[in-house]
């Protein structure tokens, strides 16, 4: 069995149809990309798969070794959809904190390692509001796979990072690949997509077509 299968699947959003008959299937232990023009539809494509809407017909279909009992996301998936909400008087391991504490899985040298793996300082005292972007960008990765998930959707996860970062994190990804994860991800720029993914699909009329 896939580990994610989407079959017939159908979504319109805000009056524009995105998909029409949609399937496709994702296997575990690759690394998935995900392209298109801004407003194809990728980040609703994310959240039918992580239970956050519904589509309008059609079913996606999770492995139930990633299934809750009585809930609609999966476990174990790490997520960077939109921007994620912090707490700004507070520093980034002060937030990475209040959310490992929903689950209660890892504790707080967990965190700090992840920290440090995407080049951030867990001591530091600066505050999240004065965070640049792409360190607020970092503390999303890091929430993202700190608890090891072992399936980690991310919607461009690259943004504002800079050269020697966008390198740090493509070697992170690859050696989580490297342990049998399961990545999907969009980017719009190609060396991220070339450098990582498998098999990589647009969408284009409201399906995904198959580009590598």
């Amino acid at each position: 069995m896939s580990l994610i299968e989407l079959k017939n699947v159908n979504k319109s959003y805000k009056g524009l149809t995105l998909f029409e008959e949609l399937n496709m299937k994702f296997e575990k232990g690759k690394i998935y990309g995900i392209i298109g023009h801004n407003g194809s539809g990728k980040s609703v494509l994310f959240k039918m798969i992580c239970g956050f809407i519904e589509p309008d017909n059609g079913e996606i279909i999770i492995d139930s070794n990633y299934r809750f009992k009585n809930s609609k996301f999966p476990n174990d998936f790490g997520i960077i959809i939109d921007k994620p909400g912090y707490i700004g008087n507070k520093t980034g391991l002060e937030n990475l904190k209040l959310l490992a504490q929903i689950q209660n899985k890892i504790t707080d040298q967990d965190i700090k390692s992840s920290m440090e793996k995407v080049g951030l300082q867990p001591n530091a005292t600066q505050k999240m509001k004065n965070y640049s972007l792409g360190m607020k960008q970092k503390i999303a990765i890091c929430q993202a796979f700190m608890e090891n998930q072992e399936v980690l959707i991310l919607d461009e996860p690259f943004n504002a990072l800079d050269i020697d970062s966008v390198q740090t994190v493509r070697k992170l990804l690859l050696d989580f690949k490297k342990e049998g994860k399961t990545i999907i991800l969009t980017s719009h720029n190609n060396e991220d997509i070339e450098a990582l993914c498998d098999e990589v699909f647009r969408i284009r009329n409201y399906k995904l077509e198959d580009v590598k």
